[in-house]
């Protein structure tokens, strides 16, 4: 029903740190509490504090945090089979996490109780319901997971109802249904939860705890809110473990701009974009652009139909407006564009250019031609402006290189660093410099910003953040043209380049130059010797 609250509880802590090649610190840790706390969430699942020192660090330090929105749960396990929970180190340890709130996991397929836990049905129930009756003593809120419980709902619907109806009998006041294979339909979704509100009664929350292995867990997360879940679990970007968890940042958007439900206060509804960015830096990984609502590529328009009609109303080919998330939208400039993408690309640099001008009819051509010879401006905007700028011949060239050479040698067991000489020209004067660098391309960087440093010291602020390399036809063997992408920084602000050409140096000083040149060009920077 529109208007309802769902609650949400975050599991990137927990979940999300199970998702390969991700690693948190516990500032790392901290962190995010903070974020997801500022974006609204009601729940932050921060792991468990029994399985390694640094979750029981990450509790110790995070108890003293002054949260306006979330609570923190602690997660866990049942007692084992043959023992009590007031036994259990890892249950003590839940206890001494300090949180109000703990949740627990315990097995919902007969399959996992029969073979994996290998005990028995009956055992199976004793433990759900000790532990949730030990951890209600001890004045914890409960929530009970039911792990697997689709599949068990599947394969033994009897046994899959029992175990969430002892956790509820035993004071967990929230049951959580899990796809854990994330195998599961939305119709069988909205079968489960439906049978599973039946089992608990009214007084008991339902939620929905899905993996993303057949790409469904947005959308069984979303069958399960229609069908009475009122509490959704996920990762902030979808991260987890194998194929990752709901992403909660497109729950976020379907649901709440979408449906109408209210999942976190609507003045954050903003901060959307830029939580998803400052998720993926802290874990260090690159958020997908194909993401939807957050991602670089979400409201990013190519074809020249579709910016020409997104440009005349939005809604033709957006289905909602950027700003409601925090993201934007960018027109990508190709042989595709038509001439209004390319109008509202140049606005941007402040420059007016009618629709049918010769300039226009240039620059389109220009786009077309350098495609043509391996170059790509999506994503390259810096180097796009300067060729806008040069042809049409408002942009003055802060430097011109007259020559370079680049010296390297291989000694056996290690590689020796590379030189690099060059030799620029600005104004009437010119000057030659050397260096060496880890490679022929960080040489000549290092080389060419040396020697202009000479004539323009605010270069001492640039440096290179990332080189990508893409070979455009592979079949060409060695003569295969090269695209290079060179991504700079001043500490500030960031912006890509490239250069294209058979020869991977030739390539690379291209978008090096181009680099160089944007900077000085959008500092103001003008040639002191003129």
């Amino acid at each position: 029903m529109k208007g309802t609250k769902i609650e949400l509880l975050d599991s990137t802590l927990r979940d999300g740190a199970q998702s390969q090649g991700i690693s948190f610190s516990v500032e790392d840790k901290l962190d995010l509490v903070r974020m997801l706390d500022g974006l609204g969430v009601s729940y932050i699942e921060g792991g468990n504090p029994a399985s390694n020192p640094k979750d029981k660090a990450f509790f110790n330090a995070a108890l003293g945090m002054e949260l306006k929105h979330a609570k923190l749960v602690a997660f866990g396990s049942t007692c084992r089979k043959g023992s009590s929970p007031e036994k259990e180190e890892a249950i003590k340890a839940l206890v001494n996490a300090g949180t109000e709130y703990v949740s627990i996991f315990g097995k919902s397929w007969d399959l996992h109780v029969e073979k994996i836990l290998e005990t028995t049905l009956e055992e199976n129930l004793r433990m759900i319901s000790d532990t949730v009756k030990y951890l209600v003593s001890c004045g914890k809120h409960v929530f009970f997971d039911a792990e697997h419980f689709f599949d068990g709902y599947k394969s033994n619907s009897e046994h899959a109802l029992q175990t969430i109806k002892a956790a509820a009998e035993a004071g967990a006041e929230l049951i959580v249904l899990c796809d854990t294979n994330g195998g599961t339909f939305p119709e069988e979704i909205v079968q489960g939860v439906k049978a599973a509100a039946g089992a608990v009664g009214e007084n008991v929350r339902i939620g929905i705890h899905c993996h993303n292995d057949c790409g469904l867990a947005v959308a069984d997360s979303m069958a399960a809110v229609k069908a009475g879940a009122s509490h959704i679990q996920g990762t902030f970007t979808g991260m987890g473990e194998r194929c990752g968890n709901t992403n909660l940042s497109t729950i976020i958007g379907n649901m709440q701009i979408k449906a109408g439900y209210e999942l976190i206060p609507q003045e954050n509804l903003h901060k959307l974009t830029d939580c998803a960015y400052h998720t993926a830096e802290v874990c260090n990984m690159v958020l997908p652009e194909s993401m939807p609502y957050v991602g670089q590529s979400a409201f990013s328009h190519k074809g020249g139909m579709h910016v020409d009609g997104v440009i005349k109303v939005r809604s033709s080919f957006e289905h909602i407006d950027p700003s409601e998330v925090g993201n934007r939208r960018s027109f990508v400039l190709s042989e595709l564009a038509g001439r209004n993408a390319l109008l509202e690309k140049i606005r941007g640099f402040g420059i007016k250019l009618e629709k049918n001008s010769l300039d226009a009819t240039r620059v389109i051509n220009k786009i077309k031609e350098m495609e043509n010879k391996g170059y790509m401006f999506e994503g390259a905007d810096a180097s796009f402006e300067l060729m806008v700028l040069r042809e049409m011949g408002i942009f003055k060239p802060f430097f011109s290189i007259t020559d370079y050479k680049i010296f390297g040698s291989q000694a056996e067991g290690a590689t020796v660093p590379a030189s690099a000489m060059i030799k620029v020209r600005v104004g009437d004067r010119s000057e030659m410099t050397a260096d060496e660098g880890r490679g022929p391309v960080n040489a000549i960087d290092r080389a060419l910003r040396k020697a202009l440093e000479m004539f323009y010291p605010v270069l001492g602020e640039m440096s290179l953040a990332d080189y990508k390399v893409r070979v455009i036809d592979g079949g060409a063997s060695t003569a295969a043209v090269t695209r290079v992408l060179i991504q700079s920084t001043d500490g500030k602000n960031t912006w890509t380049t490239v250069g294209a050409s058979e020869d991977i140096i030739s390539a690379s000083m291209t978008a090096l130059t181009d680099s160089i040149e944007y900077m000085l060009h959008r500092k103001n920077v003008y040639n002191y010797m003129d």
